[in-house]
């Protein structure tokens, strides 16, 4: 169902298209100064009026990460994949969408430390979840994409590693430009790991969830177990 493979498709084209309206917002009334240095992701959304849109950016990007990853999660299970390493997956992808809420909702200027820990789990264990996607990948049958989407999830990976530790170590040397730069692109191929789920969530035909409560008789006062699904 097209539905389900929307929803990647939403939050890698809603997601990095917010950032740079962020981006421009900032540039455009003066809260960065691209002549001196090109601005962190962060440095772009810490000041209003965009502040605001990069928090609702984030939160509703969470939203929808958690989404996802529980969906990714419950595909693989349906395929035979209940290891402990797709249950990691799961436990990742929670983290990281937790990270970006964080990331949007506690701006480097107020909040600094709490700023960074939800970049850490954003961007870190972001890229960690990508990883045991990629392996799950190729242990998993059927793989959907053919045999293109295997090597495509790795090299994405092992990219968003590379600039993960550019980043750092730019940082560290203190080139903030280029490690803004890395920064961004770091950015954008988590969005684009994110968004290639949609080739896997085009064979998800439907989704449902299972509510189950208990009932007291009448008479007896005896607990009975009652199940609704309902169909997504």
């Amino acid at each position: 169902m097209w539905v389900w493979a929307a929803l990647p498709v939403l939050l890698a084209v809603g997601g990095s298209t917010g950032f740079w309206v962020v981006y421009a917002m900032a540039v455009a009334n003066g809260s960065v100064n691209i002549t001196e240095a090109f601005p962190y992701i962060s440095t772009c959304g810490s000041y209003p009026p965009q502040s605001c849109i990069f928090s609702q950016v984030l939160n509703v990007g969470a939203f929808l990460g958690v989404v996802i990853c529980y969906l990714k999660y419950q595909q693989w299970r349906d395929y035979g994949s209940n290891s402990h390493l797709n249950l990691a997956g799961l436990i990742l992808g929670l983290l990281c969408a937790l990270g970006s809420s964080l990331v949007g909702n506690f701006q480097q200027y107020n909040q600094l430390e709490t700023h960074l820990f939800g970049a850490f789990l954003a961007f870190v264990v972001g890229i960690l979840y990508f990883w045991v996607q990629a392996v799950l990948t190729y242990r998993v049958k059927p793989r959907h994409g053919g045999s293109w989407i295997g090597p495509l999830r790795f090299c994405l990976s092992m990219c968003g590693t590379a600039l993960l530790i550019a980043t750092c170590v730019l940082f560290s040397v203190e080139l903030d430009s280029e490690s803004a730069y890395c920064e961004w692109a770091l950015a954008m191929d988590l969005f684009l790991l994110f968004g290639l789920f949609a080739v896997d969530f085009w064979h998800v035909d439907s989704c449902s969830v299972h509510v189950q409560y208990c009932m007291a008789h009448r008479e007896t006062g005896d607990m009975q177990a009652s199940t609704q699904t309902l169909p997504l």
